[in-house]
């Protein structure tokens, strides 16, 4: 069963170095030291992951901002009597003047637009989950496909000697007189087809090691060496619906974030009723006036009247209430298709699991025993030497079908463990029905 995450806000501040996935949902495949080795650079290597946190970092420096007091304004005057002289000291009626005046929102206002600001530096933070799961999926996957190439090359080493053994006795057969000279040159065609193989799966494993390396910040042509084979991995176990919907719907980094933006949508409603009210004004100030008068102090309070702001402020309660229901029913979608990919996943494992069942209690002795069978009644004279073929080919891809269906299986859990929303057939179509290898 796939293993719990840390709840999303705090794991947006943990260490990148630390993988996301744990050990415990696929043993196999994420306790090879090469691949723990590959996601540890990763998560610290790739850009992605930084720019997720310097975006959550930039929310975050938005919240104070967002309940911060209008700045204080400073005025300084004079007045005076008459245009001839400056009249201060002399007359009664002329002073400077200093003034401080404080724009005050009214009571509510910065509390809610901090929390609104709080909300959404909650749902950026959920980006910096979605980029370590993503990278780390996109690590397994890779090296899941790097694997599997080298596996297919070994297979191939499997075909060609079994070729080379047809082909001996078709040469055989046809110096004795007993074969004919098609087949002789069928099993020399057959061997060059394999070479051309050989030659598109060598440049295939050249690619799949460029783009690890690439994923872990290594260079390009570093060495990759792998120990794991595909046949080892087995089928992963998500458990029963029920928990790996819930084991979902708790780590989803697309549903934390839609969550939040509901709550953060709810305030924006109330904040959006609480600006319909007025704000105020506080100011003061002394007046020096020289000589002997005394000085003079002045306090105002003003009020703002929302005359004419009362209709756009109507205009915004209803926008920010659309918008709530908004983001409400992307909840319940986001919700929905998590719910729809957990069971679709849950039915591809079933169906991959009976097909490994099935490979391993029968199909590929049987296959097996049909090419030796086949090339045994061949040297006799008892078969054609297109069952030969067909049989050689027969045996390899059924091998391979049975790799893939294996690959396919630690693909979805993969997916599971990244809670992907992608569907299970851009995921997994190998032991699905694909072809093998030709």
């Amino acid at each position: 069963m796939l293993a719990l995450l840390s709840p999303v806000a705090a794991l947006a501040q943990e260490d990148a170095r630390a993988p996301a996935m744990q050990a415990t949902s696929m043993p196999a495949l994420l306790t090879d030291p090469t691949l723990a080795q590959l996601l540890t650079e990763a998560l610290e290597a790739r850009p992605e992951l930084r720019q997720a946190k310097a975006q959550v970092q930039a929310a975050q420096e938005r919240v104070p901002q967002a309940g911060a007091l209008p700045d204080p304004v400073l005025q300084l005057g004079i007045q005076n009597d008459g245009f001839g002289e400056l009249m201060i000291g002399e007359m009664e009626g002329s002073y400077y003047s200093i003034m401080a005046s404080q724009a005050v929102p009214f009571p509510g206002k910065r509390s809610l637009r901090t929390e609104v600001a709080r909300l959404g530096a909650k749902a950026a933070s959920t980006q910096v989950l979605r980029a370590r799961l993503s990278i780390e999926a996109e690590v397994c996957r890779g090296y899941l496909d790097l694997v599997l190439t080298r596996e297919r090359l070994r297979l191939l080493d499997r075909l060609e000697a079994l070729w080379k053994q047809s082909a001996e006795t078709v040469r055989i057969r046809y110096e004795t007189g007993e074969g004919a000279q098609s087949d002789l040159l069928r099993s020399q065609l057959e061997l060059n087809r394999l070479r051309q193989r050989r030659v598109a799966l060598n440049a295939d494993e050249r690619t799949r090691v460029q783009t690890l390396n690439r994923l872990s910040g290594r260079p390009l042509d570093a060495p990759l060496p792998t120990t794991l084979r595909v046949r080892d991995l087995g089928v992963p176990e998500f458990g029963d619906a029920e928990s790996a919907t819930k084991d979902a719907l708790a780590r989803s980094p697309e549903l934390a974030q839609a969550r939040a933006t509901v709550e953060q949508a709810s305030q924006q409603v109330a904040l959006a009723r609480r600006e319909r009210l007025p704000d105020f004004t506080v100011s003061a100030g002394v007046m020096p006036r020289g000589g002997d008068f005394p000085p003079m102090w002045q306090a105002n309070v003003g009020v703002t009247l929302p005359i004419f702001s009362g209709r756009k402020q109507n205009r915004a309660v209803a926008e920010s209430r659309a918008n709530a229901e908004a983001t409400t029913q992307a909840t319940e979608a986001v919700e929905q298709v998590l719910r729809l990919r957990v069971l679709e996943r849950l039915t591809a494992l079933a169906a991959l699991r009976d097909t490994v069942t099935l490979f391993r209690s029968g199909i590929l002795m049987q296959s097996s025993a049909t090419a030796e069978s086949t090339l045994t009644q061949y040297r006799v004279g008892r078969a054609s030497f297109a069952s030969v073929l067909e049989a050689n080919t027969g045996i390899i891809r059924d091998e391979e079908e049975y790799l893939r269906t294996l690959v396919d299986a630690q693909r979805l859990a993969i997916a599971q463990a990244e809670v992907s929303l992608e569907p299970v057939g851009s995921i997994a179509a190998g032991g699905l029905g694909s072809g093998g290898m030709p």
